[in-house]
């Protein structure tokens, strides 16, 4: 699903169909996919009021943005708000008491990107961006590819520029805008390498989840397998 990464792709999160996963309770809206069961994904995942996942491996490592609820696993509970990145093969038993709604990216990792990291968006320390109107959170950065929270104020305008390795958005509040649209809370942008745009805000501002420089960097190796 959406394989082709150098083709544009934009859609409204909320609007597609869940699929339900092996496990009871847990569901996933698929935004691009290589693989079956165990893939190479960028998902919204919906955990249920007490659905688990039984203990796994995540050969390529696993990124995940809280979106809502509590996330648990055997480092910790996370709310609304937290960043983790879990490196390549790592092992967790995933949980969620009250329910949670996950943004995810599964075997996205460099092989040599080994750091577990757990941020608190919510109460860590942010940075004036580039211009004004704009603050950033750094979440991660590797090998060329960069991961941070960016909030626009209202009425803020970005200059013109390109993305050599491409550029990910996932919209978490209010509206994004481009020459090419605007983007409501919940729409998720995948544009190609050396895409270019002029992103700004209206009355409504935003808050984005950027990614970029990851199109066609060298990751772990994608291998079909099955669950453990």
């Amino acid at each position: 699903m959406n394989t082709d990464m150098d083709l544009r792709v934009v859609m409204d999160t909320r609007e597609l169909p869940w699929m339900e996963s092996p496990e009871p309770g847990v569901k996933r809206r698929m935004l691009d996919r290589v693989g079956n069961e165990v893939a190479r994904a960028t998902s919204v995942v919906c955990y249920e009021q007490g659905a688990q996942f039984p203990q796994h491996r995540h050969p390529g490592g696993e990124e995940i943005l809280v979106l809502e609820g509590t996330f648990s696993d055997e480092t910790g509970d996370y709310g609304p708000g937290y960043y983790l990145r879990n490196p390549p093969d790592s092992v967790h038993t995933p949980t969620s008491t009250t329910g949670c709604l996950l943004f995810v990216k599964l075997w996205q990792f460099s092989s040599q990107d080994r750091e577990t990291i757990r941020i608190q968006t919510r109460t860590a320390q942010w940075y004036q961006g580039l211009v004004p109107g704009l603050s950033v959170l750094p979440l991660h950065e590797h090998g060329g590819v960069s991961t941070a929270l960016v909030r626009w104020a209202p009425h803020t305008q970005f200059h013109p520029h390109v993305h050599p390795g491409g550029e990910e958005i996932l919209v978490l509040e209010g509206v994004f805008h481009d020459e090419w649209g605007s983007y409501p809370q919940g729409t998720w942008i995948r544009s190609p390498s050396y895409s270019r745009h002029q992103p700004h805000t209206e009355s409504e501002g935003a808050l984005i989840y950027v990614k970029t420089g990851h199109m066609g960097a060298d990751m772990v190796p994608y291998v079909s397998m099955t669950l453990p």
